[in-house]
């Protein structure tokens, strides 16, 4: 296979493209990074530079539209990490200019965009990936085959109970002002759209897709403290107006039910942050961590209660696996635009049920 080269669209010098999605892209040796494109033309310059000098290759800068980055002939591949309200700005040119495209979770910011997304790129031929890596896993991957080998017979039913913890400075009590996107509404960026849209990749790629469900949600600090950059004191203080705890309950299409239970806003000392049980048949698989972010950290994985070693490679391996599943094209394991679709749609039936209190057929 050809190499990608790659354009990369919100790869500064700091943040989630420069620390987590760049090394293992830059590391594989079918790809090679092209150009960067961030919102000015100094941090543009200075991503180039540092690029550069990593990959001891010439990196083009581009700033401002990315249509400029889009149609650099050199590019046959296009990275967009941007923060969730600009991934319709950020994209679209890269699908009108008919390049593949990465596009990071939530991929848009709400189903709509998602939907709009996936029709341009079918209806132009084009190659996604989305940035849903917890399926990459060691430990998911581990859970997968002992699942696929039948080693707890049919699945009836899974529980997952999980903490997104305040500390993390996301959707309350406390925000960090860079992050102050995650706490308004009708951004893309709210507990139930990024920890649990994650999360709920990861159960229907193990477990397939949901046929109904249930949801209750509710937010217990009506108030967020907004941190500064300099974590000192408090900016000012917002509503909250997102919901920190919800509870969804539902039936998958194998008949298997599902219950999941996540609550964010408490400190993580002294409280569990995921247990997750898959009951089958013949057994019982057991996960539990101190993180519920599957997708940046493994759990301990636990069969009939005895422990699985499972040689975990950590983030940047979850991360290195998704660029080389890509490259694999129909073969791949990777998380599509589709797949995107498919999750978005799941989160709205979510919504949907907790705003009418009524179960929802999907």
């Amino acid at each position: 296979m050809s190499t990608f080269h790659v354009g990369f669209v919100g790869l500064s010098t700091t943040g989630w493209a420069m620390t987590a999605l760049a090394p293992a892209l830059v590391k594989n040796s079918k790809y090679r990074l092209i150009a960067v494109s961030t919102t000015s033309k100094d941090s543009a310059e200075a991503s180039a530079a540092r690029q550069a000098e990593a990959t001891g290759q010439r990196v083009t800068p581009y700033f401002g539209s990315t249509a400029a980055i889009a149609n650099d002939p050199q590019i046959n591949l296009v990275a967009v990490a941007v923060k969730s309200p600009r991934h319709w700005e950020a994209l679209t040119p890269v699908i009108d200019a008919g390049k593949n495209f990465f596009l990071e979770w939530p991929a848009g910011k709400n189903l709509m965009e998602t939907k709009k997304f996936a029709d341009a790129a079918h209806a132009k031929g084009l190659r996604s990936m989305v940035g849903l890596q917890g399926r990459h896993t060691a430990v998911i991957k581990t859970v997968k085959e002992i699942l696929d080998a039948g080693k707890i017979g049919k699945i009836l039913s899974t529980s997952i109970i999980a903490l997104a913890p305040s500390e993390l400075q996301y959707w309350g009590p406390q925000v960090a002002e860079r992050n102050l996107f995650t706490a308004i509404p009708n951004q893309g960026s709210s507990m139930l759209e990024i920890a649990i849209g994650h999360h709920l990749d990861i159960l229907t790629y193990l477990m397939g897709d949901f046929a109904s469900v249930s949801a209750t949600t509710a937010t217990l600090f009506p108030k967020a403290d907004i941190v500064p950059e300099n974590g000192s004191g408090i900016s000012k203080t917002i509503d909250n107006l997102l919901a920190d705890h919800i509870v969804i309950n539902g039936l998958l299409k194998s008949g298997a039910i599902a219950s999941l239970s996540w609550r964010g806003g408490y400190a993580s000392k002294g409280r569990h942050q995921l247990v997750w049980v898959i009951d089958g048949e013949k057994g019982a698989i057991r996960m539990s961590g101190s993180s519920a972010f599957i997708h940046i950290r493994d759990p301990e994985l636990y069969l009939n209660e005895e422990l699985v070693q499972v040689s975990n490679g950590g983030l940047q391996a979850n991360i290195a696996e998704g660029w080389e599943e890509f490259t694999k094209g129909k073969e791949g394991r990777h998380a599509t635009i589709d797949d995107a679709v498919r999750i978005r749609s799941l989160i709205d039936a979510i919504e949907s049920s907790s705003e009418l209190g009524k179960k929802i057929d999907l």
